[in-house]
């Protein structure tokens, strides 16, 4: 791993929280994520599965999290299952985690290797009645593989049949939402990452530049500064590509007089950040592109001061709905009878701003949450309004990552330039003050 370590009390603290959750006489399991391959003898970079991270922070393939709160033996109410090592994998593949560093890493005393898993756990759940697995029910989830907790479920439900089995992921659901100081931290440190790129670009974008070289530059600072790269895959789009939403071709010149839209993000210790910014290309904007831009801050400031505890994101979206409604009357893209007299189940400003304003940011870039909840504190949520105008070749979207507290919502990306007049000076060379 590039980052340097983490507090285990970070993963500690998710165990307790977790635990507290389960009903008496429970096992809990969860598993490391499939190497996936790609072809021939190639496999893909490992990513670790969300959930086993959050609660232990192993960061290793063929790694498995078991959680017995009321285990006879005291020392099997949570155990890790590693892959053991040998001379032939530390040559070909190089170090793996000791029992000791797995035990620093995660807080979890009881550590063995992954030949003795089968033995252990039939001792656990044959004292037990519920056993919790775990997968993946993110609602934009499309699952056409079969997954390494498929698979494990298959086989649990086959040996042991007569248990009571239980869903892991709504326990997940709720206490991933709420981030604790630790995870707050990295989140923090992956939007300082991305400070870092953003404020490279700013003095590298010029007309002929393309697309790919700004992703080159943004990879290069994420990387150097003990990053894995990007969050999530990176949108760089420059002029009318900025009206496709997920744009990723990333391969276009980009031309005096055009926009780039740029969607990108670092990630550290596997916490994502969530950045969009928009730069003119020739280094100021013009007239009207400066003022779909400010009518998008405009946006972004009201909606970031409604991200508070007791809110409702349902009801949220609404009010920025309406925000932005007003903003696009105001840039002569909606007409203010039509909007009064408009379908409120099809609302006109969908035209020009089609998703919605926020969603959960953690350890994925689109983290897992209740949306039916009220806020709470410690939840992290993006804030993203756009204005696309294709017959304008121009598309306007701003983000800044926002951490839910007591005392309102604070922005971690404070310290990234996002007001117009300054994106222009600092591209013009001129010392900005940014807060």
């Amino acid at each position: 791993m590039k980052y340097t370590a983490i507090n285990p009390e970070l993963f500690i603290d998710n165990r307790n929280r977790f635990v507290k959750h389960l009903l008496p006489n429970s096992v809990a399991i969860f598993n490391a994520n499939d190497v996936m391959p790609t072809n021939a003898d190639g496999h893909m970079g490992f990513k670790q599965n969300s959930d086993l991270f959050n609660l232990c922070g192993i960061d290793q393939e063929d790694s498995i999290l078991v959680i017995a709160p009321d285990a006879r033996d005291a020392a099997h109410k949570q155990i890790l299952f590693l892959k053991e090592t040998n001379e032939t994998i530390a040559i070909w593949e190089g170090h793996k985690y000791t029992k000791e560093e797995a035990f620093q890493t995660s807080g979890i005393k009881t550590v063995y290797w992954l030949s003795q898993f089968e033995t252990i756990l039939n001792s656990l759940i044959c004292e037990a009645e519920n056993i919790y697995l775990n997968t993946n029910e993110h609602l934009r989830a499309v699952i056409e593989v079969e997954t390494r907790d498929a698979r494990f479920i298959k086989w649990c439900k086959e040996k042991y049949p007569l248990h009571n089995f239980k869903r892991s992921a709504p326990i997940m659901r709720n206490i991933r939402a709420i981030k604790n100081e630790y995870e707050v931290a990295l989140i923090q440190e992956a939007c300082n990452i991305t400070a870092k790129g953003f404020e490279r670009l700013l003095h590298f974008v010029k007309p002929g530049v393309t697309e790919y070289e700004i992703e080159a530059e943004l990879i290069h600072e994420f990387v150097r500064n003990r990053s894995n790269g990007f969050a999530y895959g990176p949108i760089i789009a420059s002029g009318a590509s900025a009206c496709v939403l997920h744009y990723v071709d990333n391969n276009k010149a980009c031309n005096e007089g055009e926009v780039i839209l740029l969607d990108v993000a670092a990630e550290y210790a596997n916490y994502a950040s969530d950045l969009t910014r928009c730069v003119p290309v020739s280094g100021k904007f013009t007239p009207r592109q400066k003022d779909v831009y400010n009518a998008v801050l405009r946006v972004l400031k009201a909606a970031t001061k409604m991200l508070i505890v007791g809110n409702y994101i349902e009801q949220y979206h609404k009010e920025v709905g309406k925000l932005m409604e007003q903003e696009l009357i105001g840039l002569g893209l909606l007409n203010a009878e039509a909007v009064a007299n408009q379908n409120p189940n099809a609302p006109l400003y969908k035209k020009y701003f089609m998703h919605g304003t926020s969603h959960f940011l953690g350890l994925d870039v689109h983290d897992i949450g209740d949306f039916k909840k009220p806020i709470e504190a410690g939840m992290v949520f993006t804030c993203e309004p756009g204005i696309y105008i294709p017959e304008e070749a121009l598309g306007i979207r701003l983000e800044n990552d926002i951490l839910v507290t007591a005392n309102g919502p604070v922005n971690l990306m404070a310290h990234i330039p996002i007001e117009a007049d300054d994106i222009e000076n600092i591209m013009a060379g001129k010392k900005v003050a940014v807060a």
